[in-house]
């Protein structure tokens, strides 16, 4: 019997701008909202974006095609930046008057409406709000709509949906881009090099090809010696080949204490594209789900334009299947990576990394020949080029990586010269994608909307000098523990009591609450996890009673929203942990609002920013000291990877990955160690400090590295 999913709303297609082009190509499309970035506090900060006395024309344009405009600033705001971060929405408010703004950080839902601005508050993936407390928590902040996470499945929905506040609306994306990592728990980029995706950053070391077995490892990690301990090394191994008469015999022994797999490589964290397509009728009968979100900020017009033409089309004709096959067409022309429907199949398993393959986006036109004369590159393409068309040569982790415009006219199988720099040059065999199109009907549509914007009048800008209104500053330092000791179980034959400068913390699993005895409960510092799935919430919150009615009293919560766990209590001591990505003022008001007792700060931060922190913090303060600090976490497992193994980048940079529970936790294979900077940090008023434990795998290199992250640098 066929089942007849009755729809429940009618959902807004809300489409990606990353340029003006693109803007009015989304407005073409029939587009019903359209999301943007500003120049700055936009989490892609890659893409063109704009300026506000330029937005102001643009939302004008919009709103009289009855066209909603949301403004993307969902970026971590840094001590310094609340100030500016408050008059740029003061500006918006005043001059731009869009419809929404699209907030990771908890600040902006406190400046925002002191700024005066009285739109819509829509809380980002990035804010991680993935289980049905979240919800809860952020419409007490103020939020009107919260982004659904990329990872859920079709009943993870319809479970946040049931659990949804009658006055707040929910968004999911439908296609486009994936992210290994769960969004807002991402710090690849950033411990790489200060390049923050919470940023907005984010330079995509998930798409790299990463190697492992055999020696790759171990040679990666003789990189980082110094000279005088790779000559200690040699003469020890030296010394010992001399004492072993038979050198075979060592060969061996070290043959069978460290054994050599076969190498393997791939691109095991590079996502396929999500594309919901026909299965989007599924969402219609989704109470509270009012928005499709296609992703793509840094996508051109051709894209944008295919996407919601498509995506109209499957909602608006949910049960035609000509509708349906013409969708599917249009969107094949999109230039988008291969697709995944990723998890939202809970049945299926759908592969969401595809390692073997590139995961590029674009169509591929042809590959790279060279001239024998002069050395110099070109393609014959399978089809035929227009001015105007966009290319890109190779993949972007390759050396000769490069984007271009195609500057006339080519026929399929005709000669076009690729014109990139000589220290670019591409290997022969390297393919070309078409990444943008722009055919004549696509550059008549944007001529046409071009001029209608250029009959509303330029404005010109005025400045705001003004500041919000900040939580007053804690003043001294409120006596706690000196030190948090954080790992995955208990030490065996480890006494647990915790004196005054010392505390165990555990991570809080249904197994760890199962394996420590009532009367220890109460002495340990319990640590939710940094990601909680709609069906695991009940699990934990049922742990936290059993602990609670124990007597333990001291828990660090690891998302703002599992604060809701808890009672309401004058004894209860819940800290906002360093997963929750806190980083200025009037974030840590926030969290004192929401109930908690003290914060760890995000350890993304620079030495500048650490030392800011507690002079104009209303709580207490923390921070990570040492230990092994993932530089992701991921719902989408290991293809090809070997758990408990390190592998390594293209540029030797040694990883591990570890399964806990349905989540993958990635971490480099050096640990964060900024316990040099103890006194510094305790003079500048931080009141407790925290070592992440881990299990490190046996066969895992030791990198002498510096484990800084960004002290030394910025956080860019």
């Amino acid at each position: 019997m066929t089942q007849i999913i009755e729809p429940v709303c009618r959902p807004e297609i809300l489409a990606p701008a990353g340029d003006e082009a693109c803007f009015f190509a989304a407005l073409a499309a029939g587009a019903d909202a359209i999301y943007l970035g500003l120049k700055h506090f936009s989490a892609r900060m890659q893409a063109d974006n704009f300026g506000t006395m330029e937005l102001a024309r643009l939302v004008e344009l919009a709103h009289a095609e009855k066209v909603r405009v949301h403004v993307a600033m969902n970026t971590l705001v840094k001590p310094d930046d609340v100030s500016s971060a408050y008059n740029l929405v003061a500006r918006l408010a005043r001059d731009v008057h869009p419809d929404a703004l699209i907030v990771q950080d908890l600040a902006f839902l406190d400046i925002a409406r002191q700024a005066g601005f009285t739109g819509g508050l829509h809380l980002s993936t990035l804010a991680n709000a993935t289980h049905p407390a979240a919800l809860l928590a952020a419409r007490e902040l103020g939020a009107n709509r919260v982004v659904l996470p990329r990872e859920l499945s079709i009943d993870e929905m319809r479970f946040m949906a049931e659990h949804c506040p009658e006055d707040l609306e929910l968004e999911c994306f439908i296609h486009g881009a994936l992210c290994y990592c769960v969004s807002g728990r991402c710090y690849w980029s950033s411990y790489m090099g200060g390049k923050s995706g919470l940023r907005g950053r984010c330079v995509q070391p998930c798409r790299r090809v990463y190697k492992q077995g055999g020696a790759i490892a171990e040679a990666a990690a003789a990189k980082y010696e110094k000279p005088e301990e790779k000559k200690a090394r040699l003469r020890e191994a030296n010394r010992q080949n001399r004492q072993n008469r038979d050198y075979g015999v060592a060969q061996r022994r070290q043959r069978e204490e460290h054994p050599r797999g076969k190498t393997h490589s791939g691109r095991y964290f590079s996502c396929l594209d999500l594309s919901l397509d026909v299965l989007t009728k599924t969402l219609t009968s989704i109470p509270h789900l009012n928005s499709w979100k296609i992703e793509g900020r840094k996508k051109g017009p051709h894209y944008v334009y295919h996407a919601v033409s498509a995506y109209r089309l499957l909602r608006d004709n949910p049960s035609d299947p000509q509708a349906r096959k013409m969708a599917e067409g249009i969107l094949e022309m999109a230039l988008g990576r291969p697709s995944t429907r990723a998890r939202f199949l809970p049945q299926k398993d759908n592969h969401t990394t595809a390692p073997n393959s590139t995961t590029s986006s674009g169509l591929m036109i042809g590959k790279v020949s060279i001239t024998p004369e002069d050395g110099k590159p070109y393609i014959k393409p399978y089809i035929d080029l227009l001015a105007q068309d966009y290319l890109r040569v190779g993949v972007e982790d390759e050396s000769w990586h490069a984007t271009l415009s195609v500057t006339r006219h080519t026929p399929k199988a005709g000669t076009f010269a690729l014109r990139v720099p000589a220290h670019k040059t591409p290997k022969a065999g390297t393919p070309v994608y078409l990444i943008d199109r722009r055919e004549p009907q696509m550059m008549q549509i944007l001529h046409e909307w071009r001029k209608r914007l250029e009959r509303i009048s330029k404005r010109e800008g005025r400045p705001v000098n003004s500041s919000p209104s900040l939580p007053a500053p804690l003043g001294g330092r409120k006596p706690r523990m000196d030190d948090i000791q954080v790992r995955s179980t208990l030490p065996q034959g480890r006494e647990t009591r915790g004196s005054r400068n010392n505390l165990i913390g555990l991570w809080l699993s249904p197994k760890t609450v199962q394996g420590v005895s009532r009367t220890v409960m109460p002495r340990v510092s319990w640590w939710l996890p940094p990601v909680t799935w709609p069906e695991e919430e009940e699990s934990l919150q049922r742990s936290v009673r059993q602990l609670w009615q124990s007597g333990a009293r001291h828990f660090v919560c690891n998302d703002p929203w599992q604060i809701r766990f808890f009672p309401e209590a004058e004894d209860r001591d819940v800290v906002a942990g360093p997963f929750c990505n806190i980083a200025n003022a009037a974030s840590i008001g926030q969290l004192h609002k929401l109930g908690f007792n003290a914060a760890v700060v995000s350890p993304e931060l620079a030495a500048e920013d650490f030392l800011a922190l507690p002079r104009q913090s209303s709580l207490p303060l923390g921070i990570v000291l040492s230990g092994f600090w993932p530089v992701g976490i991921s719902r989408f497992g290991m293809e090809g990877v070997r758990p408990n193994e390190p592998f390594v980048s293209p540029k030797g940079e040694i990883f591990w990955a570890r399964q806990y529970g349905g989540n993958v936790w990635l971490y480099p294979g050096w640990p964060l160690d900024i316990s040099s900077k103890r006194d510094e940090l305790a003079n500048a008023g931080y009141s407790f400090f925290v070592r992440i434990e881990e299990n490190v795998p046996t066969g895992l290199p030791e990198l002498r590295r510096s484990g800084l992250f960004n002290w030394e640098g910025a956080l860019l």
